[in-house]
């Protein structure tokens, strides 16, 4: 009967810690913050005829800093799953000292 119990609390230790582990890491896998959606304030932009990422990135980016990460932080904050934008689309763009 001794076998039985143990067997038994062994079981329910597993089990809570697999439960107790999905539950801390599914939020994660969903892509789920715990902070503001965004800590980079923004600003909208009107996409002009002739406008590329790169473009709107490079007037965004502060001296010294690389173009690529604002325009990784551009494709973020519109879920862009490429660099295609179309004139008269309205995106968030991080607003920046460099534009001003």
């Amino acid at each position: 009967m001794l076998r039985q119990t143990t067997a038994s609390s062994r079981a329910l230790v597993i089990i809570s810690t697999i439960v107790v582990a999905l539950v801390l890491l599914l939020p994660s896998a969903f892509g789920a913050t715990t902070g503001p959606p965004s800590a980079v304030p923004t600003v909208d932009y009107v996409v002009r005829s002739g406008d590329t990422l790169w473009d709107i990135a490079a007037e965004r980016t502060d001296a010294g800093e690389d173009v690529r990460g604002t325009i990784t932080s551009i494709r973020r904050l519109n879920d862009l799953t490429s660099s295609m934008i179309m004139p008269g689309e309205i995106i968030m763009v991080p607003a920046s000292s460099a534009s001003g």
